[in-house]
Order: C-alpha cells, then structure tokens, then sequence
C-alpha cells in the first residue's frame, strides 16, 4: 500500500493574502478594537519557511501601535540549519530579556513558531508565552508537496557546501539531534502557549498544529494570510494579553 498524504486546500486560496491585508486594514482591529494594549512588555517576532523578519513587518507594526515592544528575529531568509538559527535567535532573546527587564512573548509564524516553540522548551526563563502561526508543531513534514521539494532542494544545496542553508544533516544526522529532542520535549507550564491554526491554510495541514501542549484556537485564513489577517490579529492580542497577565501573577505570587 502506498503512503496516504494529507489532504490540503487548493493552493490558490494562499493568493487571498492580499485580500486578507486589505480587509486588515479597514477592520477595527487594526485600529486596536477590542484588543488590549499591551504596556510595553516586550516581543519578539519570528519569521516563516523561506521568509524574512519583513514578512511580519504589518504585524510588527501593529502590536507597536497596540503598545508592545517588539523586536525582529535577525532572520533575512529563513532557509538555514534550525540548530544554528535558534541559537542566534536565543543570543537576540537574552539580550532582549535583559534590556527589557522581563521574560520575553514569542510570536512566530510557520517554521518561526516551530523555533519559538523550541526556544521555549530550552530557555523558558527568557520566554514568558509563544502564539505559532500555521506551525506544524506535531508534524513537520504535513506540508504541501511544494513545500516539501524546496526543502528538498535546499538540503541538497546546503550539504553541496551552498552558505546559509539547511543541510541533508539537520534532517536526520547529528547537526540538530539536540534542537530534534529539545522539540520533542513539553512546552513547561510556566510558558504560555496559544497554537492558531486554519482548515483553510494551503500549506500546511491544520491537524500538524495540534500540540497537546497548546491552547489552540481555529480562525479562517490563509497560510500566507497569518500575518496579515484580522481575525488572527485579534487572537495574537489576546494571547499575548494572558501571557502578560499570567507574568504578572507570577511576580505577585
């Protein structure tokens, strides 16, 4: 028998993410409707597979207009080892940590949650809750066939001594053992976790972001679409809000 793949939205519906950045910016949301303000404390946001921190450049804005301090991953394009790549997001957290005063909310959309999720596991003194985007969490390989043949690509042009990418190694060899079983670890309680996830997203299947360690909340959108989209704006605030809020128990306890 051969192996069965997931079934995924067509992958026209990810052109919709135009459609959604629109709609974002007539919504109220946008404006800070309904969404609480967020006191300075400090974000850090993460990109996705094959983007860079600009991806999240709206979002970026957003939660500055909304009263957060954010800062940016470092991360040009994000096509590198995940080993290497979560190490030097972590020297950009502790850093941040440090000027901020306080644990750090991590936002990371696609492979960007993945990384959050990561870092969340190993520095959860630094980390005080993460929100994935459309991150398969469960499964990494539950993405859409073209996906799947660019990382195929880049692993092979990784290991063929190509700067800057993945290689065959991170996959399955000694390069990321510790970042695979650090993953495979449970989010501790002390972090916040809320996983957003869409039926609608045509790149990764919505059931790969099922982390049992997560809240996880269903909104309509693309995959593209998660960083430019009200409905999940809105979640991310709210998310964001109980992280903040669970801290400043914390600190009264």
């Amino acid at each position: 028998m051969g192996v069965s793949l997931p079934h995924f939205p067509p992958l026209w519906r990810e052109s919709f993410a135009g459609v959604e950045a629109a709609a974002l910016r007539r919504s109220s949301v946008w404006r800070g409707g309904g969404v609480p303000d967020g006191e300075g404390h400090p974000v850090l946001l993460i990109p996705g597979f094959m983007a860079g921190d600009g991806s999240l450049a709206t979002m970026t804005q957003w939660l500055r207009q909304n009263g957060y301090h954010t800062r940016r991953a470092g991360i040009r394009w994000n096509v590198g080892c995940s080993a290497e790549a979560c190490t030097r997001i972590e020297e950009r957290l502790e850093r941040f940590a440090e000027e901020a005063g306080e644990r750090v909310a991590l936002v990371g959309q696609s492979r960007g949650g993945i990384f959050a999720r990561h870092l969340a596991v190993r520095r959860p003194d630094l980390v005080s809750g993460i929100v994935t985007l459309g991150s398969p969490t469960v499964n990494q390989l539950h993405t859409h066939p073209v996906v799947l043949a660019n990382i195929a690509l880049l692993g092979a042009l990784g290991t063929g001594r190509v700067p800057g990418m993945l290689r065959v190694s991170c996959l399955r060899g000694a390069c990321c053992e510790r970042f695979r079983e650090e993953f495979r670890a449970d989010v501790p309680p002390e972090v916040g976790y809320t996983a957003i996830y869409s039926k609608t997203d045509g790149i990764v299947h919505w059931r790969a972001c099922l982390d049992p360690c997560a809240d996880k909340v269903e909104v309509r959108a693309s995959h593209m679409g998660m960083g430019l989209n009200a409905e999940v704006f809105a979640e991310v605030g709210h998310a964001l809000a109980s992280f903040k809020d669970e801290h400043m128990w914390a600190q009264a306890a």
